[in-house]
C-alpha cells in the first residue's frame, strides 16, 4: 500500500491551492445573490484582507452591511473609498444617501444624493436618487439652505478635535466656544470644550461645562463618561465608585455610545466592565479605530484572556505601528509615561500644521529613550511641514550645531527640571513658550537671560490655569527679582498677544 502511495507521488504533481481575494470576492458575491448577508460578509472581509486597497471588494462589503442593518460600519467602509481608495467611485455617494436616509439624517442624506447627480448624472443610480431626493425634500422642508450652517458646523468640529488631539488646548477652546455660540445645542461640542478646560487645568470651569450640559439635556452618556474621567483623574475615590455604578446600569444600543463607555470604563482601569462591552461590540462586527481595538487588548489582558489580547494588539500595530513597546503586558505604565515615552505621539506632532507643536515635538525627540530612532527615521526626513527653523532645530539635536534653537532648547530644560515626565497638562507650559519662541525667531532679539524667560511663562502658564502664584514665588525659584520676572511677563504677554 505505501508502495502505490510513492508510486502515484512520483507520477503525479501535488499542486497547491492559494486562495486570493478575488476568489473569496467572487464567493462573497454569490453568497450575496443568494441572500445570505452574514456568509457574503465573512468572504468579503477574507478578501479584504487579501487585498486591503481594492475599491470594489470595499464597496461590495459596504451594500452587505447595509443589507444586515449595519448602516455606520457601511458608511466608514464607503468614506473609506471616496478618502483614500478611489475618490471618483461616485456610486458610494448614493450608497451613503441610502444609509443616511435610513439613519434618519436627512442633511447628510440630500447632499450625497445632489452629490452623485451631479458627479454621474446618467449613472445606473441616477433615477433611484431623484426619487429619494423627492422622498428628502418631503421629510425635511427648508433642507438645502440648511446645509451651509451643517458643513460649517462638521468643519469646525473636525478642526476642534485635531486641536484637542494634538494637545494645543486654547485654539480648541477659542473654536469650540465659537461652536457652542452659534449652535447652543451641539452637545458634542461642550463635552469637548469641557475636556479642553480639564486638560488645560481648569478644572471648576470644565466641570460647570458639563452640569450645564446634563441639566440642559439629562443623561448625556459622554458628559456622564467625563464626569468619570475628571474623577479619576483627580483621585475622587468615592465620586469614581458612584458614578462607575451609575454608568454600569446604562445600556446603550448605539455602538458609538458602547465604544464610549467601554473606553471609559478602560481608561479608569475597570477592566471587567470595559472588556463587556468592547468584546461585544467585537463580536458584533463593529469597525472601530485604533483607540478601539487598543482598549480591546488592553481590558481583555487585565482581565485574563492573554491570547486574545495578543491578537487584538497585532490590529493595533496594523492601524498604528508606533504602539509597538506599549504593550498591556509591557512593565512600564503607560498611565504614567509622558508623551517623550511614544515615538507616535512625537510623530503626530511632528506632523502638525502649528510651528509651536512641531517645535515641542523637536524638544520631546531630545529628552526621549527613542531619540535615535526618531531622529534617523525615514518619516522625519520625508516630512514636508518642516521649516528652516525646526531644520536647524534637527541639527542642534543631531550634531550640536548652534543655532538660536539652543537657546529655546535650554529654556524648555529649565522646565524639565521641574515638570516631566510630560504629560497632558504639563505640555501647556512647553508649548505656551515655544509659541513665543515662534514668534521670537522672526526678529532679531536674542534670549540672554533664559531663567527670566522662563519664569515669565511659567507664571503665565500658572495664571492662565487660574493657579494661585505670585511673581515673587516665580522669581525666587529662577534665582530672579519681582522687577525683572515682572519685565519679562510683559515681554511674554506681547509676544503670545
Amino acid at each position: 500500500m505505501v508502495k502505490d502511495l510513492m508510486a502515484r507521488m512520483q507520477k503525479g504533481k501535488l499542486l497547491t491551492f492559494v486562495p486570493t481575494g478575488e476568489y473569496y470576492f467572487t464567493k462573497g458575491l454569490k453568497a450575496y445573490h443568494r441572500r445570505d448577508f452574514i456568509k457574503s460578509k465573512k468572504y468579503l472581509e477574507r478578501a479584504i484582507q487579501l487585498e486591503p486597497g481594492e475599491p470594489m471588494i470595499t464597496c461590495q462589503l459596504a451594500v452587505v452591511s447595509t443589507e444586515l442593518g449595519e448602516f455606520e460600519h457601511s458608511n466608514r467602509l464607503l468614506h473609506l473609498i471616496l478618502e483614500e481608495l478611489d475618490p471618483d467611485m461616485a456610486e458610494c455617494h448614493y450608497f451613503l444617501a441610502n444609509n443616511y436616509a435610513h439613519m434618519g439624517f436627512f442633511k447628510d442624506a440630500y447632499h450625497h444624493s445632489k452629490l452623485y447627480l451631479q458627479l454621474d448624472p446618467d449613472g445606473d443610480f441616477s433615477e433611484d436618487t431623484e426619487d429619494l431626493l423627492e422622498v428628502l425634500t418631503l421629510e425635511s422642508e427648508g433642507l438645502e439652505e440648511e446645509l451651509y450652517e451643517e458643513d460649517d458646523l462638521i468643519f469646525k468640529q473636525e478642526q476642534a478635535r485635531e486641536l484637542l488631539e494634538s494637545g494645543y488646548f486654547p485654539k480648541a477652546i477659542e473654536l469650540l466656544k465659537d461652536v457652542v455660540k452659534d449652535y447652543p445645542e451641539y452637545w458634542s461640542a461642550y463635552n469637548n470644550l469641557a475636556l479642553a478646560y480639564f486638560y488645560l487645568g481648569k478644572v471648576e470651569k470644565a466641570e460647570s461645562i458639563l452640569v450645564d450640559v446634563l441639566e440642559r439635556n439629562p443623561g448625556n452618556l459622554h458628559a456622564l463618561c467625563n464626569q468619570l474621567i475628571f474623577a479619576y483623574y483627580q483621585g475622587q475615590s468615592e465620586g469614581v465608585a458612584q458614578l462607575v455604578n451609575s454608568l454600569k446600569k446604562i445600556q446603550p444600543l448605539h455602538s458609538e455610545y458602547q465604544f464610549k463607555l467601554g473606553a471609559t470604563f478602560a481608561l479608569v482601569g475597570e477592566n471587567e466592565l470595559a472588556y463587556l462591552w468592547l468584546k461585544k461590540l467585537y463580536k458584533h462586527g463593529f469597525n472601530g479605530d485604533g483607540p478601539f481595538y487598543y482598549w480591546l487588548a488592553y481590558s481583555a489582558y487585565f482581565t485574563g484572556h492573554e491570547q486574545f489580547a495578543h491578537a487584538i494588539w497585532k490590529v493595533v500595530l496594523e492601524m498604528n505601528p508606533e504602539k509597538e513597546g506599549s504593550e498591556p503586558w509591557n512593565d512600564k505604565d503607560p498611565a504614567a509615561n509622558g508623551f517623550e515615552d511614544y515615538k507616535g505621539s512625537i510623530f503626530q506632532k511632528l506632523e502638525s500644521d502649528y510651528v509651536e507643536e512641531r517645535l515641542f515635538a523637536l524638544f520631546l525627540t531630545s529628552v526621549s529613550s527613542k531619540k535615535d530612532e526618531i531622529i534617523t527615521s525615514k518619516r522625519l526626513f520625508q516630512n514636508p511641514k518642516l521649516t528652516t527653523l525646526e531644520k536647524e532645530y534637527i541639527s542642534l539635536i543631531r550634531s550640536g550645531k548652534p543655532s538660536l534653537t539652543a537657546d529655546a532648547q535650554e529654556i524648555a530644560e529649565l522646565f524639565y527640571e521641574n515638570y516631566q515626565p510630560i504629560g497632558t497638562v504639563e505640555s501647556g507650559l512647553y508649548l505656551m513658550w515655544f509659541s513665543v519662541f515662534a514668534e521670537l525667531s522672526k526678529t532679531n532679539v536674542r534670549l540672554k537671560n533664559k531663567r527670566a524667560w522662563a519664569g515669565a511663562v511659567e507664571y503665565l502658564w500658572h495664571k492662565l490655569r487660574s493657579e494661585k502664584v505670585s511673581q515673587q514665588e516665580v522669581a525666587e525659584r529662577y534665582g530672579l527679582s519681582s522687577a525683572t520676572i515682572g519685565k519679562y511677563v510683559k515681554l511674554v504677554n506681547n509676544y503670545l498677544n
